[in-house]
């Protein structure tokens, strides 16, 4: 075991061992099924403890792992160093340039809270309880991916520390290449203290969604992938069969229901909005709308993703294309009459924005897909090694000549083997990210990959 006494005289956050006060809440994530224990955390209350801290670990031979909301923590850290950015909450927006400056530990939703009342919104996630950093490294897919790309495209500048413990600045003029990597690339290139993004001047959208109850999911759902044939370039669509358990905090109309949730998002004015969800809206009898002018204060309401930390399962594959058989073998392995221990089966419908790369370039994955299914399944950990694999990987054999392997890394994770972390990124991105990595961390000291 480490010294780390040395470490905890340099630093002004906490630096903790197994069996210290603290050390439990310090290392948790988002995701419940497993707990971490690496040798050392270091919770970091500034810039300056994170470059502290990873000298100390590249002296000490400790690799290094950073963790901010704990959303992406998707393994068990059982060594090493991890350092914790949730102390690094600052955040300033400039109403003139439309920029905000990001601590590491912030979540979207303080974002959102402080950029809303200005008419303006960062392009996030699903959720604004997801880490604005860790989002923004794998690329980011939001509920305005089609109109407004993925939220990396938006980032205008990188802080954080190298594997040699210098803390840098990279942007479109300052260490380009290391910025072209953080837009995309995910792990391994350094810990990021801030980041800088332009938000969109956006103050509400037509969103939600549309509802339809188990007789009219099939129906719907051929609707929905017919509608995609001449879909608006500025509207954002996903579909979710969903399967709830009959639990009282569950809402009444839903509980105990497969259903499917068609959501929709256009950044434009009502009247056309309207017109273009028309055809969604005549597919079938609507079970429950919730489609309608949206403040951006309130985008969460679109998906409806988990807002505390729980156990679960997910996995995602990209989509090639979305087409009438790719429907079919859905219906056919989770339709409304399968036995399958999913609470969703979700396909986002990507394209126009999405497949546009910034002019300078980026290394975000998927840009080429069409789309992405996810399977979330249901949150019993007892059912997590073998059980629901199986019956997903009877799902991804099935619909196999739809996917393509080069998902969107944060969707694509965790990486089930080397073939498939290496899949995720095209061969030419794949070796650049390699080397930016080794440029900026030389000795290896963080952990990234399968």
């Amino acid at each position: 075991m480490v010294d780390v006494a040395p470490l905890r005289s340099r630093v002004s956050g906490p630096v903790l061992t197994a069996g210290d006060p603290g050390y439990a809440d310090e290392v948790r994530a988002w995701l419940l099924n497993f707990e971490s224990t690496p040798d050392v955390v270091v919770g970091a209350a500034s810039a300056s403890d994170v470059v502290e801290a990873v000298k100390f670990a590249s002296a000490n031979g400790l690799p290094v792992r950073a963790q901010g909301t704990g959303h992406g923590a998707d393994v068990p850290i059982t060594d090493g160093m991890l350092i914790t950015t949730k102390r690094l909450d600052s955040l300033s927006i400039d109403p003139h340039s439309r920029l905000a400056t990001i601590g590491a530990g912030l979540e979207w939703g303080r974002v959102v809270e402080k950029a809303a009342p200005l008419g303006m919104v960062p392009i996030l996630g699903s959720s604004s309880t997801v880490g604005a950093v860790g989002f923004l490294l794998g690329g980011g897919m939001g509920p305005l991916v089609r109109s407004h790309g993925f939220g990396s495209d938006w980032v205008r500048g990188f802080e954080l520390v190298t594997g040699e413990g210098e803390l840098v600045r990279a942007n479109a003029t300052e260490n380009p290449d290391l910025f072209w990597a953080l837009r995309g690339g995910k792990g391994g290139l350094g810990v990021v203290t801030e980041v800088t993004v332009e938000l969109a001047p956006l103050g509400r959208i037509y969103g939600g969604s549309l509802t339809f109850d188990g007789p009219d999911v099939e129906t719907a759902l051929r609707a929905w992938v017919s509608y995609l044939d001449t879909v608006d370039a500025r509207v954002s669509t996903s579909i979710a069969i969903m399967r709830l358990p009959d639990l009282p905090f569950i809402p009444e109309k839903v509980r105990g229901r497969t259903f499917l949730s068609i959501r929709f998002a256009y950044p434009g004015d009502t009247a056309t909005a309207e017109a273009l969800a028309a055809p969604l809206r005549a597919a079938a009898p609507v079970y429950i709308d919730a489609l309608g002018e949206l403040s951006v204060a309130n985008l969460d309401s679109i998906h409806g993703d988990p807002t505390e930390p729980t156990a679960g399962w997910t996995r995602a594959r990209a989509l090639g294309t979305i087409d009438r058989k790719l429907i079919d073998t859905v219906l056919e392995h989770a339709g409304v009459g399968a036995d399958i221990p999913f609470l969703a089966l979700e396909i986002r419908d990507l394209g126009s924005a999405a497949a546009t790369d910034v002019p300078e370039g980026s290394a975000v994955s998927g840009r080429e897909a069409k789309g992405v299914i996810t399977l979330v399944g249901v949150p019993n950990p007892v059912l997590f090694d073998s059980v629901i694999p199986r019956v997903a990987g009877a799902l991804w054999e099935a619909i196999g000549p739809w996917t393509d392997p080069q998902n969107n890394v944060n969707f694509a994770m965790p990486f089930e083997s080397q073939q498939a972390y290496e899949a995720v990124w095209p061969a030419e991105t794949f070796a650049r990210l390699a080397a930016v990595r080794k440029k900026y961390d030389p000795k290896g000291t963080f952990v990234y990959g399968f």
